[in-house]
């Protein structure tokens, strides 16, 4: 039997009632993909527990491709991460309350590890299915940028060619209408304005995700 693909996603957090990441990675789950069978898993979104998580992901799965999914609150479209960076350094808490300046990921790894999908055909293929898409240089300093460094890095310890990479997602409509709701109640934005949120309804980043796996899954051997 071929090994499954792993798909993970995030829990909730920033007082997020969801997090669209963890909720394509369910959809996902179970499901086929190319002849291969999908897991779908969620991370805590927290810097201490990140590393046993990623760890115990791959042990348990031992999987085939890797793909990491985050919520970018704003971003208007997918984004493909290309690299990540060996440093911490928060803009909001995690959900242990923990606060991070300047602080390396592994003081004796690499500076950066970049993602071993097909990027550029992923996204190809995504434009082409018409769904926006763009290959972005930074995964951030928060713990989207540290699943993909320790995912690269647990797959280079483990001696197996497994293609890993990191897609950034956008608020779901149904996000963007209660900040909009709340806006409005709080008295927060003029009657003729509206804040500029962009959005992507979650069936087309699902869809865009399990292109994302067939691009990959065609390139990787059985």
């Amino acid at each position: 039997m071929s090994r499954p693909a792993l798909v993970t996603g995030f829990e909730p957090y920033g007082g997020r009632g969801r997090n669209p990441a963890g909720e394509v990675a369910a959809r996902l789950d179970g499901r086929e993909v190319a002849g291969v069978r999908v897991v779908g898993r969620n991370l805590p979104v927290k810097f201490a527990a990140l590393d046993e998580a990623v760890a115990a992901t791959l042990a348990e799965v031992d999987p085939a491709a890797v793909i990491s999914l985050g919520l970018c609150p704003g971003e208007a479209v997918i984004r493909l991460e290309r690299v990540a960076i060996n440093v911490a350094d928060f803009e909001i808490p995690d959900n242990e309350g923990l606060v991070l300046i300047d602080r390396p990921l592994d003081a004796a790894g690499a500076a950066a590890r970049f993602a071993t999908l097909p990027l550029r055909r992923v996204q190809e293929t995504f434009l082409a299915a018409g769904i926006p898409a763009r290959l972005s240089n930074s995964a951030g300093t928060y713990l989207c940028n540290k699943a993909l460094y320790r995912f690269l890095d647990a797959i280079e310890r483990r001696g197996k060619a497994v293609p890993c990479g990191f897609i950034h997602l956008p608020y779901v409509p149904e996000q963007v209408a209660g900040m909009i709701a709340e806006l409005q109640a709080a008295r927060s934005i003029e009657r003729n304005r509206r804040p500029d949120i962009p959005s992507m309804s979650l069936d087309l980043m699902v869809e865009g995700v399990r292109l994302a796996l067939e691009v990959t899954l065609a390139q990787t051997p059985p």
